[in-house]
């Protein structure tokens, strides 16, 4: 968006707090609770309202909505808010709604995100930093992602739902219990298939953390499926065996906290990885 200062077109109220470098597109709306960072640029048609935060170099391309009203039919228009992080990219006819009084009060995006053209973030979620989330994907209120996790195009996830750091989750798919971190997901109600191993690769993690987030892995899904173990007793041995390491007890520590279970991991996958 090739874009400078503020378009006589645009609706901007007096009370928004704008940096003076911000551009802002033709027909836009900019609410009196919204604040913008340096560097950022608002395309054309698009409505920002609520108690919005948006960080420095955001890009928010034509017709998104950002900051409106939740969904959600207990919500009576009490104070709540959306913030946005640095250099976060937002495509054309995203929505991202604002939190409710029974949930965070807030809507996150972290840093360095990209939502591409037609993705949903409903209230009270909490996005990390750098994900990606592809064309259509949908997040239902109250999900936490964590960081680095890419979201393939037209994924919805059921609220309530957790996705954990460095996990990868195939177009078209359906996710109603929580995915742990590192792995591969797909399927409408689908299934864990092994390691996010490009991903970790990518994002620097050493060969020896990568191989011990390996044996954490097959101890606890092999085991689970194949021998038919509690998980418990898995997530222990797990523990014992490689939990000395600070990935591995982050994979198995969201395991063992999760409220709407895992999912199982595709056998054929299990040791490939």
């Amino acid at each position: 968006m090739q874009l400078e200062g503020i378009h006589p077109t645009a609706i901007v109220n007096k009370n928004a707090q704008i940096s003076q470098d911000v551009a802002i597109g033709p027909y836009s709306i900019i609410g009196p609770n919204v604040t913008i960072g340096a560097g950022s640029t608002i395309g054309p048609h698009v409505v920002i309202d609520g108690h919005t935060t948006i960080g420095e170099g955001v890009k928010i391309f034509q017709f998104a909505s950002i900051g409106a009203a939740p969904q959600d039919l207990k919500y009576k228009n009490e104070p709540s808010r959306v913030e946005i992080g640095n250099n976060t990219i937002i495509r054309e006819f995203v929505t991202v709604h604002r939190g409710t009084a029974h949930g965070r009060g807030v809507t996150t995006i972290g840093h360095d995100c990209m939502l591409m053209a037609y993705c949903h973030v409903a209230h009270d979620c909490e996005v990390g930093n750098q994900v990606i989330m592809a064309n259509g994907a949908t997040l239902g209120g109250h999900v936490s992602i964590g960081n680095h996790v890419v979201i393939g195009g037209l994924t919805a996830i059921h609220q309530f739902c957790r996705v954990g750091g460095f996990a990868f989750l195939g177009g078209m798919s359906g996710v109603d219990k929580d995915i742990p971190p590192y792995v591969k997901y797909w399927g409408a109600r689908g299934k864990i298939y092994g390691l996010n191993l490009v991903g970790l690769r990518r994002n620097g993690f050493s060969r020896d953390v990568i191989d011990a987030v390996k044996t954490a892995y097959r101890i606890v899904f092999h085991r689970l499926v194949n021998e038919g173990v509690t998980l418990t007793t898995a997530l222990n041995e797990a523990m014992e065996k490689v939990g000395h390491i600070p990935e591995v007890q982050l994979f198995l520590n969201f395991i063992a906290s999760s409220q709407r279970g895992v999912p199982l991991a595709k056998q054929e996958e299990e040791e490939g990885e």
